[in-house]
């Protein structure tokens, strides 16, 4: 392993994403980022763990560029604006079918927009949905929800995949079939 660097690095595909020096406190005054230094290798599948309020969620925002330090510096290297973020809830548009809700994420972005039905298809098939892209979000379970969700973000083929606690509030049964569905779709193909 090659000695830390200052600042965090998340790697994911073949870019890198590499923070220096980097703090953040909220408005409260309550400091959720504190000189944090980690080096991730590329295509390393890696899971941060630990209490509420104890940063997690806020480093995935920073990465994400959904949010900004005070101080210290954040850059993404390399992954071409190919980052997705599954949020700890669903976020479907309820007016909108499965199909629909991840030719969202496509729509959203111009240079997608091309994106053929067959890789719709194709990603809604990975995480096992085939025969509910006609079915609007109340009609799905919370897993299925869950399993949209992470259509809309597989579909830009992301070199950084980054989920913030999406399976939280599934039974332990759908979160157990959820996680071993996300490990091997990253080891079919890395993000």
């Amino acid at each position: 392993m090659k000695p830390a660097r200052k600042g965090i690095v998340l790697a994911g595909g073949s870019g890198s994403r590499v923070h220096e020096d980097v703090n953040k406190v909220y408005p409260d005054g309550y400091q959720a980022i504190f000189d944090l230094n980690l080096e991730i290798e590329d295509e390393e599948f890696v899971i941060l763990v630990g209490p509420s309020g104890c940063g997690k969620s806020t480093l995935l925002r920073l990465v994400a560029g959904l949010d900004r330090p005070q101080e210290g510096e954040v850059r993404v290297v390399g992954a071409s604006g190919r980052i997705a973020y599954v949020f700890q809830d669903a976020h479907l548009l309820p007016w909108r079918t499965v199909w629909d809700n991840v030719r969202f994420g496509i729509e959203m972005q111009p240079s997608r927009r091309g994106t053929p039905d067959a890789r719709l298809q194709e990603v809604i098939e990975l995480v096992g949905l085939a025969g509910f892209e006609d079915k609007f979000p109340w009609e799905l379970s919370g897993g299925m929800q869950q399993r949209a969700s992470i259509c809309r973000a597989l579909i830009h083929k992301p070199r950084l995949l980054m989920l913030d606690e999406p399976f939280g509030a599934l039974d332990a049964f759908t979160r157990e079939e959820l996680w071993c569905m996300v490990r091997d779709l990253w080891q079919e193909e890395p993000f």
